[in-house]
Formats: structure tokens, sequence, C-alpha cells
């Protein structure tokens, strides 16, 4: 961590605030403030207090470590000639002559710093060891981000765990619950590595050995994320991209081997008979996840450097850090991902789709429903099962992160005979689903060439907006995207006192002017701001749910799912920064937040 702090001052990246802050609320909510600017830092707290207990820590907090593009080369490095040097080994073949062989060589003999390796003897992690009661979780400045989240979460946690047998070890990033001193709540999603071995433990009727690193080399917390294959421990990839061993020593109380360099490790045992509520939390997906039983480990050992530095993470609303960690991840495993997909040119995953919610593919189209052939691979690889809507186009398409392009692009190529609509598993973070992690799955086929046009009469806004709002006036708000296209979006914001689809029904005189219209809350959305509109409605629909079809007009139900829809799950909160711990932050001079920031991301309830 040190290490890191000062390479981010020698390139300007780094904001040092010395003011005394608290972490509840305080501390997490400069840190979000801050990463949504386009030149954000990551951000060193000196001074950080526990205000409700009296209590005052001399230990710093990092956060936003992975501020910026420039911040992800830093630590990780440039994803695209990883990604290269990926492909180059997955494309080796017999050499035939002695250069070649050399070549070879060079490359395999580089792969053995893969492995992690195992030191005997401490680490630096260990040079102060704290066990029993004496190891106290709140010694540690463990924030609580919002308001609404059960407690003080760790969010940068690296969660090492074996499988029962000891052949296979994982590194995963959770988020993970204080309930007290001693206990902290695993929040293990049933797609994780972690949880497999869970499962094993609990059969055998063993306690499960959980140590949990914090700090260290940040590039240990992108590994933790990365989309590895099952069984393939992640501190190889570290090896691999940084082209040096893993140096790992053994915990104290358990088997489980830790990086030497962490700041903290924490120690313990989870108890596979035993579950607790865990949550609510405010989640990257910008809503907050909802209370449901998950294990928990029982600390036995808290270790420490003599100076540690406690990293955290904030999430919420996009954009966030893991926008930058998300893109790095993009470009290094596109070859892996070639190889279940070889038609695949490129990919991309908006940060306002949350990455789950939004992927845009590009292709090359070899034959009648090559698309759909491709969404249905996607679908079923790995992590990118949990996709919910994947939009493909061809390769003579514009770059995808090109946006204003390649939105207009798609929009005159969106053909409804050639959307797909499925079912299948979902992210376990998605609260629109009728059942948990299972729902509705869209897939566009936008790889071929303009759609020819169909005759609408385009209106102005306020033209539109008036004749809907004399068939009714629960209608509040209508802006027009994309009116130069073969599909242009209309989206309306409503006092939602019914199902949509009774509104949809009553709309279709006005169908000869419109040919998608998106539909959302009038409170809390904007038609004015479309980052926000793509981050609602990407969370907000189920397409087996929420998808309507008239003739060539689509309609789209972005609203929140309650009663009149028959939606019987609890429907969460939006992740909203508290407005007086803000106003204070403002006051004291300690963040600047203005009008266009606020709206933007929509920071306050």
């Amino acid at each position: 961590m040190k290490e890191a702090i000062e390479l981010l001052k020698k390139h300007h990246l780094l904001k040092i605030i010395d003011e005394e802050l608290d972490i509840y609320l305080e501390v997490p909510h400069v840190a979000y403030v801050e990463v949504k600017r386009p030149d954000s830092k990551a951000i060193l707290f000196t001074n950080v207090v526990d205000r409700k207990n009296n209590k005052k820590f001399d230990i710093p907090v990092l956060m936003n470590v992975f501020c910026n593009e420039e911040a992800v080369k830093l630590f990780i490095g440039d994803g695209d000639k990883i990604g290269a040097e990926i492909e180059s080994l997955l494309k080796m073949k017999p050499p035939s002559t002695f250069s070649e062989k050399l070549s070879t060589f060079g490359k395999l003999f580089a792969l053995k710093n893969t492995i992690p390796k195992k030191l005997k003897g401490k680490g630096a992690c260990q040079q102060v060891i704290k066990l029993g009661s004496d190891a106290k979780l709140s010694d540690l400045p463990i924030l609580t981000t919002w308001e609404q989240d059960g407690g003080p979460f760790i969010t940068m946690g690296q969660v090492y765990t074996t499988s029962l047998n000891g052949e296979l070890k994982n590194l995963g990033m959770y988020r993970l619950q204080v309930y007290d001193d001693q206990t902290l709540g695993m929040h293990w999603q049933i797609h994780k590595d972690s949880n497999h071995f869970f499962h094993e433990y609990k059969k055998a009727g063993k306690k499960m050995p959980v140590s949990i690193g914090i700090g260290g080399d940040p590039m240990y917390i992108w590994c933790g994320q990365a989309p590895l294959p099952i069984g393939i421990f992640e501190l190889m990839l570290y090896g691999f991209v940084k082209n040096k061993n893993a140096q790992l020593v053994k915990s104290i109380t358990n088997d489980i081997y830790v990086p030497k360099d962490n700041d903290f490790i924490i120690e313990g045992f989870v108890d596979p008979s035993k579950m607790r509520i865990e949550g609510p939390f405010g989640d990257h997906t910008g809503y907050y996840t909802l209370e449901e039983e998950y294990p928990f480990m029982e600390v036995t050992a808290i270790t420490h450097k003599k100076e540690p530095t406690y990293l955290a993470t904030v999430v919420g609303k996009p954009p966030l850090e893991d926008k930058y960690m998300g893109h790095a991840t993009e470009r290094i495993f596109l070859p892996l991902l070639k190889t279940t997909a070889p038609d695949l040119i490129d990919y991309y995953m908006p940060e306002n789709g949350v990455f789950h919610n939004l992927i845009l593919a590009k292709i090359k189209t070899l034959y009648p429903g090559h698309a759909s052939q491709m969404m249905h691979a996607f679908w079923g690889v790995g992590q990118m099962s949990f996709v919910k809507h994947a939009i493909f186009v061809g390769e003579d398409a514009p770059d995808l992160t090109e946006h204003d392009a390649i939105i207009e692009h798609i929009l005159n190529r969106i053909d409804l005979e050639e959307m797909l609509v499925s079912r299948g598993v979902v992210d376990a973070l998605d609260h629109s689903s009728p059942k948990f992690a299972v729902g509705g799955k869209l897939g566009l086929d936008c790889t071929g060439e303009e759609i020819e046009e169909v005759g609408i009469t385009l209106l102005s806004d306020e033209e539109l907006l008036s004749k809907m709002q004399t068939i009714t006036s629960e209608i509040k708000a209508l802006k027009q995207y994309g009116v130069h296209t073969k599909n242009p979006v209309c989206v309306i914001t409503v006092d939602k006192t019914r199902n949509q689809k009774y509104l949809f029904e009553e709309l279709k005189s006005l169908f000869d002017h419109i040919k998608i219209l998106i539909i959302v809350d009038d409170k809390k959305n904007s038609v004015d701001n479309p980052y926000m509109l793509v981050w609602r409605v990407t969370n907000n629909i189920d397409s087996n749910r929420d998808l309507f079809i008239d003739g060539h007009t689509l309609g789209v139900d972005a609203t929140n799912k309650n009663s009149f829809d028959n939606f019987k799950r609890r429907w969460p909160d939006d992740v909203d920064c508290t407005k007086s711990v803000i106003d204070s932050l403002v006051e004291r001079g300690i963040i600047e937040v203005d009008e266009v920031l606020e709206k933007q991301f929509r920071l306050c309830n």
C-alpha cells in the first residue's frame, strides 16, 4: 500500500484529506463524489474517527485506488497488451524452426511465475498478531457507506478459501458485514467458487477455514474479481501479468496461505450449519440488496503490518472505480471469450448498464441467425451467463465505445422480428426478476443492413406530450431521442397508478408517431438524463414481463414494480447519499458539489 500511495503521488493521482472525518457515511460520501468526476483521484484519509463510539484511528484509509484508466495501467498494466499475450499463448503451435523453439521456450518458461510461491516463516502482514478476544474488528476503520446499510461492511476484502481436499484455491471479492468484534458475514453468491467449497464442508460436517486480506498490492483486488474458470486460482493471474510469483505465507490459526504483503489479515472459520441475516447493503447496481441468510465467519485472529493502511471502495450508482477495473477486464479476457465465441470481434459492457445488465458485442456475421447463436453462447459462458440484455452488431459497426455513433447504428437496425426474448439465470443482485436469480433475457440482432423506413410522423416533444396528456394525466414529462434514425425513442415519465400495459393500450392512437416507447417513474428520473436512464431501464426491466409490442411499436416498462404488476418480491430503494451529510461536507469545504454533478448522477434522495 505504501508503494501504491507513492506511485499515485508521483503521477498526481492522489488527494490527501487531513480533516477529521467519520467512518459512518462521511468518508465514503467524499469518495463517492470524487469518483464521479472526470478527473477523479484516489483519496488518502489520514484523520479517521468513529464518532458514535468516541474512537479515533491511527490507521489511514485509502479509497478510489483505481480512480481512472491511468491508475489501472499503473497497477495492472495495459489491458490490450496483456490480452494480446494471452491470445499468443492460446494460438501457440508446435515450433518448426530453432528460432521458433527459442520463442516458444521463452513463453513457456515465463509461465513458471504463474504458480504462487509458499514461503516459510511469517510475512509483513503478520508483524502484529492479535488472537481470540484481542482480535477486534472494531480496531479497523470499517466503513458504513449508506444510511440503510445493515452495519459496517468491508468492501475491499480479498477472501481466500480452499476446497475440502485442499486441491483447489480461490480468491474472491465479496462484501463482508461486521456484526460484532468477532463475527463477519460472508456474502457468497450462489455462483461463486467459495460457495461451492462451502457446500463441500457442509456435506462433510466440518468448519471451513477462511482468511481475508486487506491492502497489499492493488493487483490482488483486480485478480479477485476476474472472471476466471472454476478451479483456477486467481493469484496465478497475478503471476502471469506481473511476471513474478505471488509470495504467500501461512495464516496463523488456519491453513490458508495469504499474500505476505497484505496490510491486514482476518482469519477464522465458517460453521456451515449456521446462517445469519445479512444486509441490506447499497450495492454497485445502485440499489440496495435486501436481507438474506448467508454464512458468517467467527474470527480467530487479526494480523497486520506495524503501520498498515486500510483499503476500501465505495459502491452505488455509476460511475464508480469498478468502471475502470471492468474495462481492463474486458480487454484482458477478450481472447479467452473468443475461444468459446470465435466470431467475436469485440465487446463492451457500459458501466451505466452495471456490466451484467447490458453488453454490446461486435461479431463477424457468417450466416442468418448467427447473432442469435452467439447470444445463446454468451448466456452459457461463465459470468457472461448473468447478462440480461445483449445487443449484437456487425463488423462494419463503429467502435463500441463511440457512444453516439454506435447508438445511431443500433437504432437504424432494430427489427422487432429479430428480437430474441429468453429466460435464464440472472445475477443474484438483480431485483427486477419475478424470482430470485432467474429472469428474462433480451437479445437484439443489429448485424444487418439498416431497416426499411416505417411510415411514422414525428411530432415535437411538446405536441406529443400534449396529445398524451389529453389521454391521461399520469404522464408528466416526455423527450425523444434518435429522431433522425429509423427507430426514434420516446421516453416518458409517469405517476404510476396501474400496470403500464393499460397505459400502452391507451396510447395506441398515437402509435403512428412512436416506434419505441420507454416508461419510467416520474419520481427520481429525468427525461433529460440519458446516462441515468440507461442505468434505470437496464436495471428495472425483465424482458419476459415488461415488453409490449403492437405492430411497429415497442413499449418498455421500466417503472418500479409493485402490486399493480403482481410483483411479489420486495422492491429495493435507490442508493442515495444522505443530504445532511453532503451539505455538511460542502459547508466544511471538504467537497464541492455543483448543480450539474448532482443532477447528472442524482447523488441525493
